[in-house]
């Protein structure tokens, strides 16, 4: 079984920075791509960025580009999700997930992932 387990969250002004975390237990972390998701209140969940097995490929949704970056330590088993310039319409609780297959492309679908945290929630003030 494998636990994802996110950090890093909290509340921040329009124009500020957050760097989240999701540390995933278990072996062959290296193997699956990585995602990030979130969910705005009375919203759907949406894709917000997802990066390769080995960090060389990254894909974003296009409200954040040039604003996060999402990257991973393997050795860690960690993958990052750097927020800067974070707008009041990023406030959502921000999940990450496994893929679903072993060493297949990062995916913007719900169902190209399995395995999910429990969430940490991003508060912007304007």
């Amino acid at each position: 079984q494998v636990q994802l387990v996110e950090s890093g969250g909290g509340l921040v002004q329009a124009g500020g920075s957050l760097r989240l975390s999701c540390v995933a237990s278990g072996r062959s972390f290296s193997i699956y791509a990585m995602g990030w998701f979130r969910q705005a209140p009375g919203k759907e969940r949406e894709f917000v960025a997802a990066i390769r097995r080995r960090g060389d490929i990254t894909i974003y949704t296009d409200s954040v580009k040039e604003r996060f970056t999402i990257s991973r330590d393997n050795a860690k088993n960690t993958v990052y999700l750097q927020m800067n310039s974070l707008k009041p319409e990023d406030t959502a609780v921000y999940y990450c997930a496994r893929g679903s297959a072993p060493f297949a492309e990062p995916g913007r679908r719900q169902l190209d992932y399995d395995y999910w945290g429990q969430g940490t929630q991003v508060t912007v003030s304007s």
